[in-house]
């Protein structure tokens, strides 16, 4: 008889966590759908769309010795740049590979690796920070767990955080 109050015991508690889980990502999923029906202004800005603006705002070229004075190098990754590679020289003219400040501008950076001036609109690095898979989009969500599990057994579990 035992065993079966154990069992029983344990059944209810992996029901409540199951449910418990299910509940939040029915809150995560809400949150998601509800962000996507926000108008476009608000959408947060993808990094295709982020690619694109860097483009436009710092169009890419093919390095060619010939045009510059001295040997320059690229400040991200700290190689020469050789004849023929693709590079974006910023309007603070800074010059960079392009791959090399395409990634440094899509880790949350808007600025010039070097000068720290301005590169890209503030409005779309926001909206681009905004984005649902941004790497921030489950912070909190141990602690909204434990509080809920706290609250559904009656336990002082938020005290582990």
């Amino acid at each position: 008889m035992a065993a079966l109050s154990q069992f029983l015991s344990h059944l209810y508690t992996m029901t409540i966590l199951f449910f418990t889980i299910l509940l939040l990502e029915l809150v995560i999923f809400l949150r998601s759908v509800a962000g996507s029906l926000c108008n476009s202004k608000d959408r947060p800005t993808t990094a295709a769309r982020l690619l694109d603006l860097i483009e436009e705002k710092n169009p890419a070229s093919r390095y060619r010795r010939a045009l510059w004075m001295e040997q320059l190098e690229c400040t991200v990754c700290l190689s020469v740049l050789e004849e023929g590679e693709e590079i974006r020289k910023l309007k603070c003219n800074h010059t960079f590979h392009k791959a090399c400040l395409d990634t440094w501008l899509q880790l949350d950076r808007d600025t010039c690796p070097l000068c720290r001036r301005k590169v890209l609109p503030e409005e779309a690095v926001i909206r681009y920070l905004q984005r649902p898979d941004h790497h921030d989009q489950y912070e909190g969500i141990d602690e909204e767990l434990i509080f809920l599990l706290s609250v559904l057994h009656g336990n002082n579990l938020y005290g582990l955080l």
